[in-house]
């Protein structure tokens, strides 16, 4: 962002009543039209989402003929799971159906994200693999979709591949921009650049797609199973709980996307790449949003206040004891 203005601060460490750190960055929320209800800092600057790009990707590779019955595992395929034994199942599940096996996959070793399953492993005496790593759910749906397109899959990462051409296709299509830059994301994956406004373009787009597009299933599998799409004990999923209706996928380096069952939709990024600032900001933000919701399209049931204000006031801890806790800084009285 060289060049660009200071983004404001989203947020403040306190401790004993001390501000000891600050997390600067930008935000976005749309409404439904597309119209900017909310913008702070450089939201028209272009991104890596990292894997908040994960529905976009599991949008076109059902769109390339992934055929997977289950819709837990089409949340496992958008996924960045914690390593939980049913996402590993999930993931064998994904591979055997396409006649593959672990040995296809080409994300790097990794262990769990989950600190119990972490354990659980190494207690087995397991060791870092890629089955485990939080990223395998996607690289298994490359894998598979690859082999129902009858493309290779042995070159599944590689950006002119056709899966990746066809990704990258779809995530411009939903994003309403092109795609600025091609990275490599952590897990070795083609990453593809876009603006704050463009992921939360796509997210709404995702949710507002029509009743049996491969985007729709998409929403619907992570709406339904969000421990499958994360994991049962990660702030997404307890996020999406206490939001009926809504779409959110975080990303890496402090990125985050959501969309309402109406369409509304918004993303975050830390400038720092801090994920200890993402939850409390989303949680803020989206305690704002809902606050005079009724609920209405999601069939009347409404959003868990109480839970949003817990998420929104995350614990700064010393000594094993709460001494203060992270402070998102929002206008106050958003509407939408």
């Amino acid at each position: 962002m060289t060049g660009q203005p200071a983004n404001p601060v989203l947020a403040e460490v306190v401790r004993s009543g001390f501000t000891e750190s600050w997390h600067r960055g930008s935000l976005v929320v749309l409404g439904a039209d597309g119209s900017a209800i909310l913008g702070l800092g450089a939201t028209d600057v272009p991104i890596f989402p990292r894997s908040s790009n994960k529905p976009m990707q599991a949008t076109a590779m059902l769109e390339c003929g992934l055929d997977l019955p289950d819709d837990r595992l089409v949340a496992l395929a958008a996924a960045s799971h914690s390593g939980e034994k049913f996402h590993v199942d999930g993931v064998r599940d994904i591979l055997r159906r396409a006649g593959l096996s672990e040995a296809d996959l080409q994300c790097p070793p990794d262990w769990p994200l989950d600190d119990a399953a972490r354990n659980d492993l190494i207690r087995a005496g397991g060791e870092r693999d890629r089955i485990h790593m939080n990223c395998s759910g996607k690289h298994s749906a490359m894998l598979a979709a690859s082999v129902a397109s009858g493309w290779p899959a042995r070159t599944y990462r590689d950006p002119e591949h056709p899966l990746q051409q066809r990704i990258k296709a779809t995530i411009e299509s939903l994003a309403g921009e092109r795609v600025t830059a091609i990275g490599v994301d952590g897990c070795g994956a083609p990453l593809m650049a876009l603006t704050l406004r463009g992921l939360a373009s796509g997210f709404s787009a995702i949710v507002r797609s029509k009743a049996g597009s491969a985007a729709r299933r998409v929403a619907d599998a992570m709406r339904s199973y969000p421990e499958w799409m994360s994991g049962t004990r990660r702030y997404e999923a307890a996020l999406m709980r206490a939001v009926p209706g809504m779409l959110m996928k975080p990303g890496a380096d402090g990125v985050c996307a959501f969309a309402l069952a109406d369409g509304r939709s918004g993303a975050i990024k830390m400038d720092d790449g801090a994920q200890r600032a993402v939850s409390p900001v989303a949680a803020a933000l989206l305690r704002q949003l809902v606050t005079h919701d009724d609920g209405g399209p999601d069939g009347g049931r409404v959003p868990d206040l109480h839970a949003l204000d817990e998420l929104a006031n995350a614990p700064v801890f010393g000594g094993g004891e709460p001494v203060g806790n992270i402070r998102p800084i929002l206008p106050s009285a958003l509407s939408g």
